[in-house]
């Protein structure tokens, strides 16, 4: 047997979709696994992943995740993670736990940095220093400082899933899958239920990484065109030392299948007295199959998108139009699990409606059984999910490490990992199928979904008792614990209490910063990288190219400028973004249409973007439709573009309640998910007109004009008509639009007349542009919501108190992050996060907590940061790291299509290519006399600035009464 670096080659293949030949090793001596991708992808990528199947709820393999960042043999210091995100170039990094497997993965375009990043991860995973304190800090401890007060729960997971249980749909998922896997591994919380993480002892803790991160339990994933050879010596250098481990059994066992359907009802935390309007949520589920079979999965996967993949798909459709409840839930198909599962409902439903949807579901699937699928559609999902997987189109996610985690759906369970990336032979072969067989996905709607036993129909109802319950559980567990403590044990959680902190609060020595490898100021690029445009004009329409290689796509986007509508339009933008395609045309009703759009194109979105313009202040505003298609189909795109904005047929009232209820239901969805984006947003409409107009349009305040509009429609329908059809008249006039076009020249020069063909066909009326007057509040806000946790934010614009942009600035702001917002509100707080961002155009400057525990603590810390930057000792070290760390958040890896839209942005913005390049000039001479600039900025933010908290009824009351009624509380949810 030849070894190359200790690996044995088992076999290789090239991959032509991908352009990309793979290599499959094992580790000799471990038997450790390793996938070689060698391509020509400058965004190089690696991950390794262990099996880690939980046998409890204590989520101890998500703990776990947390803490083997946390400092290791070879990088002693406390967060080699966070100091890799201070100075390097990474595209990609960080870690997830799955319900059955943990990974790993990084990413970044400079090889040295890459293999740094390589060098910390593996050493992580391997050689960890999970002392007791780190299970105290990343999962949880007992907090107690003086013997007179309450103890409590504190951790850093704990908070993080506090978090995720108040979000319904979250809890949904969870409780979904145990009920479908009652039997297995998969009936556990892999990432830990509140309720159980203190269950968890160190032994365990410590137990559980001695079992599972070991070389024999390992798959490795390397990606891109660094050297294929040196990839495996650098791994064999942490494998060598490591024995094969032969009694370690991973096996997730298959669920035995239910001899009959089960129903199961669940309460979710609707807030004190929220129950009232709140309503319910059910999904109807099923375990379809091994996931060994890659034809099958596919196949599967077609089927969901068929029932569930546009507002036209026949399931989706149904249940919509029910009118039942206001969105769908569920996310069809999951292959994330060794059983792909499928799941679909409503949310938004009547708690004594549920029989009804669920018979509406089986009745649905039933008849599409039975009369068959529409031709149109099954032809429309095979496209989209071709093209798809044609263009791999992964956004600011690296190809790569979508490529680590496809391969781990098959790999984790003894398959081949080269089965999920190589697609064409799966997807041809469902053709072929397909044309022997045109009622193929009926069959596989009735062996999969019908005749189907293992059934559990899943509804969660609001309880308005159940965070009472909850807390008085967890009061309950820990005075229990306090009364059982003699005195000597009090003292020992005081005193463990104070060395967690003490151990916190203590800075790692310069020795052991040193270890980190670090790139030099010398291996940065001093010229930002240019992406090309040509500014064009055709007929009164700006046109910008952009001369990029797109593999045979074009990438279009047309966007129609919202300064041509009065500010009492703005909450009406989204949806008639969204009308425009997901409503009837003069000939075409609207599930034609989406067929239409999915057979001959790979999508089209309505995206609305807003700005300020450098250097006025003034804002820009724009609706964009944003399309692809093959260049040989791009005359149908346009087509498509020309039939919906000019003959969409707005007056099909249900269609449009359907869409407005929709929308509510998102929007107040993501309020616990993505609570900071939700303040952030709240924020920085206080400050400059195009945030405020943002508001508006996608915000809080889009949110509140969604409640209202929902009864509009029924009070007044021909007002609500008439305001839509003068949103289309406003906006579709060739002055008041914008072409973006992304394309290499050779393609362009076939596409440039059909498009100058398309923009002459447009209405050619002159554009008035309006001025807004926003209306902004300078009040404090509690926003209620049903949370454990806290979204809390402050801010204020501080070129409105005189302030000026520099690129140090940004190097500042990305160190607070990494350090002192890091360190006082995640790890000593116990958040799941804390941020602050910047906005160059506006001078808003905010700061932001996830999952927080705190709330008045926290706003302390903020207004503790200028001082906290004057005592700053910044050694050049720290001052290079930081550096590194924004220009490598400037250089951000990005595919054609988001470098034609990023030029777009810029364009519209006034940001030019030499006020860009002045900024990076600045990034790169920054010095340790900017923080201490920066710090006399944060007083302004400190005193001038406003606050916004979106969390729990009895954490905002209680802060507002301790500090005499200075929050302007409202319920949101």
């Amino acid at each position: 047997m030849t070894l190359i670096h200790g690996f044995e080659l088992l076999r290789e293949q090239d991959i032509p979709e991908l352009n990309t030949h793979a290599r499959l090793f094992r580790h000799a001596k471990t038997g450790a696994e390793l996938l070689s991708l060698e391509n020509d992808d400058e965004n190089k990528s690696f991950g390794v992943a262990f099996s880690t199947p939980p046998a409890d709820s204590t989520g101890v393999p998500h703990i776990m995740e947390h803490s083997v960042l946390c400092g290791s043999r070879k990088y002693p210091v406390k967060e080699p993670f966070v100091e890799l995100l201070k100075g390097s170039l990474n595209t990609f990094l960080n870690a997830f736990t799955g319900s059955d497997k943990t990974m790993y993965p990084v990413a970044s375009q400079n090889v040295q940095d890459f293999y740094n990043l390589i060098d910390v991860y593996l050493d992580a995973v391997f050689y960890p220093r999970i002392t007791p304190q780190t299970l105290e800090q990343e999962g949880w401890h007992y907090e107690l400082d003086d013997p007179g007060e309450p103890m409590t729960f504190k951790g850093v997971v704990f908070n993080e899933m506090k978090g995720a249980y108040s979000d319904p749909e979250n809890v949904l998922g969870r409780f979904t899958q145990q009920a479908l896997f009652p039997d297995t591994p998969y009936g556990h919380d892999s990432g830990g239920d509140p309720a159980v993480i203190p269950d968890l002892t160190y032994e365990q803790f410590k137990m559980f990484h001695d079992t599972y991160y070991h070389p024999s339990n390992a798959r490795i994933v390397f990606w891109g065109d660094d050297d294929p050879d040196t990839r495996l010596s650098i791994v064999n250098d942490y494998l060598k030392d490591f024995d094969r481990l032969d009694t370690l059994d991973v096996t997730i066992p298959l669920q035995p299948r239910f001899a009959e359907p089960r129903s199961v009802t669940l309460p979710y935390d609707a807030g004190e007295d929220g129950a009232e309007g709140r309503k319910a949520y059910l999904t109807v589920n099923w375990i379809l199959a091994d996931n060994s079979d890659t034809e099958t999965t596919f196949a599967l996967e077609i089927l969901s998108h068929i029932l569930l993949g546009t507002p036209a798909s026949p399931l989706r459709k149904a249940l919509i139009e029910s009118g039942l409840g206001e969105d769908i839930t569920g996310g069809g198909v999951d292959t994330d699990l060794r059983e792909l599962t499928f799941s679909v409902g409503l949310k938004g439903i009547a708690p004594d409606g549920a029989g009804a949807v669920e018979a509406l579901i089986l009745d649905t699937l039933a008849d599409l059984a039975g009369n068959g699928l529409d031709r149109e559609t099954v032809e429309a999902s095979l496209n989209t999910i071709e093209f798809s997987l044609r263009e791999r189109n992964t956004g600011s996610f690296p190809r790569g490490v979508l490529a680590f985690v496809q391969t781990l759906s098959t790999w984790s369970y003894g398959g081949d990992p080269l089965e999920p990336l190589a697609f064409e032979g799966p997807l041809s072969a469902i053709k072929a199928r397909l044309d022997a067989d045109p009622r193929l996905f009926e069959g596989l709607i009735r062996t999969y979904l019908l005749d189907n036993t293992h059934r559990v129909t899943l509804l969660l109802t609001p309880d308005e008792t159940l965070r009472a319950q909850q807390d008085d559980a967890e009061r309950a567990r820990l005075d229990a614990v306090r009364a059982a403590m003699s005195d000597e044990d009090v003292q020992r959680i005081i005193a463990e209490t104070e060395a967690l902190r003490l151990a916190q609060e203590t800075p790692d020595s310069p020795e052991a910063l040193a270890t980190i490898p670090m790139l030099t100021l010398d291996d940065l690029d001093r010229d930002n990288k240019l992406i090309p445009i040509e500014t064009l004009a055709r007929h009164d329409t700006r046109v910008f190219y952009h001369d990029i290689f797109t593999n045979g796509i074009v990438y279009l986007d047309l966007g129609m400028n919202l300064y041509a509508l009065p500010a009492e339009d703005l909450p009406y933008v989204r949806l008639f973004g969204r009308a425009l395609l997901e409503m009837s045309t003069e000939t075409q009703d609207y599930v034609r249409l989406a067929q239409r759009i999915g057979r001959t194109t790979g999508g089209i979105h309505p995206s609305i973007l807003t700005s300020t313009v450098h250097p006025t202040r003034e804002g820009t505003a724009w609706l964009f439709l944003r399309g692809k298609a093959t260049t040989d189909k791009a005359d149908e795109l346009l087509a498509i573009l020309h039939d919906v904005l000019l003959t969409v047929k707005l007056d099909n009232r249900e269609r449009f309640r359907q869409i407005v209820l929709e929308e509510k239901a998102r929007q107040e969805a993501k309020l616990a998910p993505a609570g900071h984006m939700v303040v952030y947003g709240r924020l920085k409409s206080h400050f400059h007109e195009a945030d405020w107009a943002s508001e508006q349009m996608q915000g809080l305040d889009y949110l509140f004009s969604l409640r209202t509009l929902a009864d509009r429609i029924d009070a007044d329908w021909p007002g609500v008509l008439a305001r839509l059809e003068g949103i289309r008249a406003r906006l579709v006039r060739r002055a008041a639009m914008v072409a973006n076009v992304t394309l290499d020249a050779g393609a362009w020069s076939a596409f440039e007349p059909a498009l100058d063909g398309f923009l002459a066909g447009l209405p050619q009326e002159e554009v008035d542009l309006a001025r807004w007057t926003p209306a902004r509040s300078a009040t404090n806000e509690g926003l209620i919501i049903p949370a454990q946790v806290n979204y809390v934010g402050k801010g204020a614009n501080l070129y409105a108190q005189g302030h000026s942009f520099d690129g140090s600035l940004l190097v500042v702001n990305d160190y607070l992050q990494s350090t002192w917002l890091w360190e006082k509100v995640r790890v000593q707080g116990g958040a799941y996060g804390g941020f602050s961002a910047f906005d160059r155009n506006t001078g808003t400057f905010v700061f932001l907590s996830y999952r927080d525990p705190n709330l008045l603590d926290t706003l302390d810390i903020y207004d503790a940061t200028g001082d906290y930057l004057r005592k700053l000792d910044l050694n050049d070290d720290e001052l290079t790291k930081a550096i590194i760390g924004t220009i490598g958040q400037l250089d951000a890896y990005q595919l054609p299509d988001a470098k034609g839209y990023t030029s777009l942005i810029r364009t519209l913005a006034g940001d030019t290519d030499e006020r860009r390049q002045q900024m990076r000039d600045q990034i790169l001479s920054t010095t340790p006399a900017d923080f201490k600039r920066f710090a006399d900025l944060l007083d302004e933010v400190r005193t001038h600035g406003q606050v916004v908290v979106l969390g729990g009824q009895n954490a905002i009351e209680e802060a507002n009464t301790a500090r005499a009624g200075w929050l302007d509380v409202r319920k949101v949810l």
